[in-house]
């Protein structure tokens, strides 16, 4: 019997055929299922992940587990649970999976240390929970960790600082930094699924409004190209002047969040900061305006700061729609909690972005395993090579052909004899 805690495995066939449509748009992640069902490079190796669980990441715990892999999930954040996808993981697959849509905090947290009780070699991580979790209450399980990798920008913050102030224990590779990763999954990806999160929770009409993006990192460029596309009226917010000089150049309003808030409809935090929205602005906010992030944690918006302006007076109006009326009587509305709204309300990215994502986790795992001992206790990028060969069978999978050098070309790019 798999050891799981997942809220009802009756909904396990019901998981099983989304995981399967999924699938059906992850050939480059279904390639690599194959492999690894043939070469085992995960051999024996025990495996503990915290991520999303959703039916494009049960097919990266497929692949893993094809390669030998003793898999325990758990998930990274307490309202992006499928039910019916971790039953199917469980009861199906035989992955130990530990997550429970709208599990309350004391159970997340249990939920990781479940995840950890195999004693694992390699890590997965999104936002970096499980390896801060490690570091701070499992420490005597640091020494068998051979490296991890990290999905998301908010993990990546985390786990460089760790690495400069030199308390992480073993080797990370920062997926997310992959070009297959953030040029797709962060821009094409939580542009499309946010966008589908606020409207699924608010049945908002998007054209015409003022949707305020804070942050113009490769999420906020993804959402801000999706709300004008949509036809809203885009305002950008930043902190950085390259950032904010591109958004300008892309043809958006940039402004500093006081300005913003007291003009915008919708708001979208993707920062990876805390109190991006703060009380001053709630208290200038115009009324009914929406309150969103997709930002990996809830800290983007202060809802403590909302909640003592409210005083109590706040009411769910719809599933994931909390209303909060201040003194003045004016009503601003929070979504999903103040946590990823594509997930909360919607069903994160397509199948066919995270194909790239996924793909980039299961080789980095395989490359953990070759090269992990050698390897400092750094944070590292994905191998070029294993990038690049990511796009070529993505581009292959949708029949698109490309160029190739010749040798005269090769060699010319590799000279410096030629010139005018």
């Amino acid at each position: 019997m798999t050891n799981f805690d997942v809220k009802d495995r009756a909904m396990a066939d019901r998981g099983r055929t989304r995981i399967l449509w999924a699938d059906d748009q992850m050939p480059v992640v279904r390639g690599i299922r194959e492999r690894f069902a043939r070469e085992k490079p995960l051999e024996g190796l025990r495996l503990a992940a915290c991520l999303h669980v959703t039916s494009e990441t049960a097919n990266l715990a497929r692949t893993l587990a094809a390669g030998g892999a003793r898999v325990r999930l758990c998930a990274s954040n307490p309202l992006s649970t499928q039910d019916e996808v971790a039953a199917s993981l469980a009861v199906h697959d035989g992955i130990e999976v530990f997550a429970i849509k709208g599990e309350d905090n004391d159970t997340y947290y249990r939920h990781i240390l479940q995840a950890l009780e195999a004693a694992p070699q390699l890590t997965m991580d999104d936002g970096a929970d499980l390896v801060s979790v490690l570091h701070s209450r499992k420490r005597d399980l640091l020494p068998g960790i051979i490296g991890g990798t990290e999905e998301t920008t908010t993990g990546v913050i985390r786990l460089t600082s760790m690495a400069r102030e030199g308390v992480l224990a073993y080797p990370i590779v920062a997926v997310n930094d992959a070009m297959t990763k953030h040029f797709f999954d962060n821009r094409y990806g939580t542009g499309q699924s946010t966008l589908d999160g606020i409207i699924r929770a608010t049945n908002l009409l998007i054209a015409g409004l003022k949707v305020v993006v804070a942050g113009y990192g490769w999420c906020g460029r993804g959402v801000a190209l999706r709300a004008r596309g949509m036809g809203a009226h885009v305002i950008v917010t930043e902190i950085d002047p390259v950032k904010a000089l591109e958004a300008v150049l892309d043809g958006y309003q940039v402004l500093p969040m006081d300005d913003a808030a007291r003009t915008g409809d919708i708001f979208v935090t993707l920062s990876g900061n805390k109190h991006v929205l703060d009380r001053r602005h709630f208290e200038v906010m115009k009324d009914g305006a929406v309150l969103s992030n997709s930002g990996h944690f809830n800290v983007e918006i202060n809802i403590p700061a909302l909640e003592g302006l409210a005083s109590g007076r706040k009411q769910r109006l719809r599933d994931y729609v909390d209303q909060y009326t201040l003194p003045s009587g004016r009503r601003l509305n929070l979504l999903g909690e103040g946590r990823l709204i594509n997930l909360a309300a919607a069903e994160g990215h397509p199948a066919a972005v995270m194909d790239m994502s996924f793909a980039n986790q299961a080789l980095s795992a395989e490359y953990l395993v070759k090269e992990g001992k050698d390897l400092k206790r750094q944070v590292y990028p994905v191998p070029i090579e294993i990038d690049r060969e990511i796009a070529r069978l993505k581009l292959q999978t949708m029949g698109v052909r490309i160029d190739t050098l010749s040798d005269d070309q090769q060699t010319y790019l590799s000279s410096w004899s030629e010139g005018t």
